[in-house]
This record gives C-alpha cells, structure tokens and sequence, in this order.
C-alpha cells in the first residue's frame, strides 16, 4: 500500500512514526480469508434512536410501568 508522503499512521496496519513502519501488518500471518476484511469496509449499523439518550422501548417500559402503577393506586385490578 502506498503513503501518502504527510500521512502520519498507515489505515491498514496503524504504524506510524511512534511505533515504526512496517513492510508488513501484525496480522499477516493469520491467512484470513480476503472476504474476512469486509466487515470492516462496511456501512456501519444503524443505532437504535434515542430519546434523552435511552432507547425508544426503554420509555414505552417506563410508560408502561407508571400506567400499571397508577392504575393499582386507583384500585383497579387487571
């Protein structure tokens, strides 16, 4: 893989000038199949939205919850 001359570490391996250039990765001698590798080229996943940093099914369970709660308090029995 060819440097760009102002690139301070190398995106396949993470060499840089700290902790030396390689002609080789560490992991080259895994015999990783090529397709191993694709994962990491992917589009990352979507995250679950987030409302006030919980998840969605966090606030319908606390819904939820406060509902059978309020409802006991009532007398209500389900």
């Amino acid at each position: 893989m060819d440097l760009a001359p102002s690139a301070r570490a190398c995106p396949e391996c993470g060499a840089d000038e700290r902790t030396g250039w390689r002609e080789s990765s560490v992991h080259d001698g895994l015999d990783l199949p090529d397709h191993a590798w694709e994962d990491l080229r992917a589009k990352p996943a979507r995250a679950t939205p987030r409302v006030n940093g919980l998840a969605w099914y966090w606030w319908i369970c606390g819904a939820g919850l406060l509902a059978w709660l309020f409802l006991g308090l009532l007398g209500v029995r389900l």
